[in-house]
């Protein structure tokens, strides 16, 4: 049902930049309403009511709706579709709002005036760039660690996604208006960085002619081959020890009916015994440096950027960890049992205790995660996002666990767990195994289907779920490719423009905007439909961390501009109406710009 309007007793009021402005006033509406209702009817008012607006599902819904009267019904003891049209009836009037409608089981749909759905059109072009973003986060400062690999070998497909998705996430929240600060926790310390020092120098010492037998669990990429040919290249015979006082009374590895994880350990300590503390660690160093540099030169071709590269082993040296682990031992959470040291996590809620010193007196990768989560706290964040991997699974509630015993609210924390993107060449599944050198690295994906089409697939799902990644459909100009279809929508604004100039018509903008009244055509108005979500999309994005919302939108901005270009001409003999439409397709191509600017994807001009 439609209903007439009376007169709105808060006087007159203006759509402002945000949608959000517009909802406060609709809720406003509803809520003087209610308390007209509720007056009339006897009822007492329910306490802390909050009433929501949502924006409309699309053609026939409205630009706005409330589900109030179906969240009411019960307590007024009415059907939710009488209630709903009780309420409309005594809703004031506002000037922007056209018509009230009562749909489905009780929602209550407000359709606003063309000239306030189109008024979007004038605020995009006046605020350029600008438009979409707010103030929303003003003030607040948010850290966003993300991708954090171990220094032991080249990036991958699947460290690929984390990257996309933390440095889409970071600009998002900038949009928002927050602080945003990106961090890359670099592992240089731990056993997993001995394994990489180990590889390399046992390649070191093939290339120098030693017959040295390759530990089953050690890296193999044709990278640690690169490392050890500088080393021999700068340092020549310096680390050169024999093979066979290297190899003497090492347990079996393996692959001769050992174990391999016992004979690696064994490896390192013989390694270390005999090129000395010094030595062995210039070739640590090394490696790690090496692979460190090429991750950042790496994440920098990919347009991902951080604010600070803070290293593990400068935890450990500057003997943070053991700070951190002399508090909590002095509080009583510590604990030794069979040798190591415990942390009593289970009293916070992890579903069992952690060690954090083993047996032989090393710190282990959780005691340093305790150190550096204190301090991310500690400097000062508001909110603090982790975004691993989802094999990080288990170790939420105890660095959680680990935050309450230093009593910090570890709500602040919120982590976001990235499934690894399967790559496949048509039908067939690539490899991606760090340690056996078996993968494609996210610089030769980014050489085969370009930044473009990598950041926008990558984002295009929630980075829980799944994701097959489909070179042949990344590369692909077709419009079964998502990130193709939306950069075509941008150049084809672009070629309407150059056509317009070949033909030596000249676009008033000012005459466009002021005769967007003209735009009566469904194509026209889902468009402008269209716009008018994109900063409340923004903000909601932001708000739940989910840049997957904005590529979803995108993708259907595309699609509603394609529909009306193939069924309308632009440049058509009224200058009134062809520079309206032209106002509008061109605040169409500012908003896929300025979307596509988020997620770190180009807007070319031609295809």
């Amino acid at each position: 049902m439609s209903t007439p309007l009376r007169p709105y007793n808060g006087g007159l009021l203006y759509i402002r930049t945000a949608d959000t402005l517009m909802k406060d006033e609709l809720a406003d509406l509803l809520r003087q309403a209610l308390q007209s209702y509720l007056a009339d009817s006897g009822i007492e008012p329910p306490e802390g009511l909050d009433i929501q607006i949502e924006r409309g599902r699309g053609s026939g819904h409205g630009d706005y709706a409330s589900n109030l009267a179906m969240r009411l019904a019960k307590t007024a003891r009415r059907a939710p579709r009488d209630l709903a049209q009780s309420l409309v009836a005594a809703l004031p009037a506002h000037p922007h709002v056209e018509r009230i409608e009562v749909a489905g089981p009780g929602f209550i749909n407000f359709f606003l005036t063309r000239d306030a759905a189109a008024s979007v059109i004038g605020r995009i072009h006046r605020e350029g760039a600008e438009f979409g973003r707010s103030g929303e986060g003003a003030g607040r400062r948010i850290m966003v660690e993300f991708v954090s690999a171990n220094p032991t070998g080249p990036l991958h497909v699947g460290h690929g996604r984390g990257a996309a998705f933390g440095s889409a996430l970071g600009n998002l929240l900038e949009a928002a208006g927050y602080h945003v600060h990106r961090e890359y926790y670099v592992n240089d310390a731990g056993r997993q960085i001995h394994i990489l020092t180990a590889s390399v120098l046992v390649r070191y010492l093939e290339h120098r002619g030693e017959a040295v037998p390759f530990p089953v669990n050690g890296y193999r990429g044709d990278y640690i081959h690169d490392i050890a040919r500088d080393l021999e290249a700068n340092h020549g015979e310096r680390y050169r020890i024999s093979g066979h006082e290297l190899l003497a009374d090492l347990p079996a590895d393996g692959n001769a009916g050992g174990d391999k994880e016992q004979y690696i350990d064994a490896l390192i300590q013989r390694i270390r015994e005999l090129l000395g503390e010094a030595r062995y660690l210039e070739i640590l160093k090394t490696a790690v440096g090496a692979i460190t540099a090429d991750i950042e030169e790496d994440l920098a071709a990919f347009g991902v950027r951080y604010d600070r590269w803070f290293s593990e082993r400068g935890l450990v040296e500057s003997e943070a960890v053991e700070r951190t682990l002399e508090r909590l031992r002095a509080a009583g959470e510590l604990y030794e049992q069979d040798g190591a040291e415990w942390f009593r996590s289970s009293h916070y809620g992890d579903e069992k205790d952690r060690v954090v010193r083993r047996a032989d007196g090393q710190t282990t990768y959780f005691a340093s995660d305790i150190a550096y989560h204190l301090d991310k706290f500690e400097r000062g964040f508001e909110r603090v996002i982790d975004v691993f991997g989802a094999d990080h699974h288990g170790y939420m509630a105890r660095v959680r666990a680990s935050l309450d015993a230093f009593d910090h609210d570890a709500e602040r924390l919120e982590f976001r767990l990235v499934q690894f993107a399967i790559l496949y060449r048509g039908h067939e599944r690539l490899p991606m195994s760090t340690r056996s050198g078996e993968f494609v690295t996210l610089r030769e994906l980014r050489e085969e289907v370009g930044n473009d089409a990598a950041r926008f697939f990558y984002v295009m799902r929630r980075p829980e779920q799944h994701l097959d990644f489909d070179l042949e459909l990344a590369k692909s100009r077709s419009n079964d490719n998502p990130v193709y279809y939306v950069q075509y929508a941008h150049a084809r604004v672009c070629s309407v423009l150059a056509q317009m100039a070949e033909r030596g018509i000249q676009h008033d903008r000012d005459r466009g905007l002021a005769a967007v009244d003209r735009l009566v055509e469904a194509h026209e108005q889902a468009l402008i439909s269209a716009l008018g979500r994109y900063a409340e999309l923004i903000e909601s994005a932001a708000a739940t961390h989910e840049p997957h919302q904005l590529a979803q939108y995108l993708r259907e901005l595309a699609g509603t501009f394609h529909t009306y270009y193939n069924a309308h001409t632009f440049l058509v003999d009224d200058a009134d109406v062809r520079d309206a439409r032209l106002a509008l397709i061109t605040a169409v191509r500012q908003v896929i710009r300025n979307g596509l600017a988020v997620l770190g994807v180009s807007a070319p001009e031609s295809m």
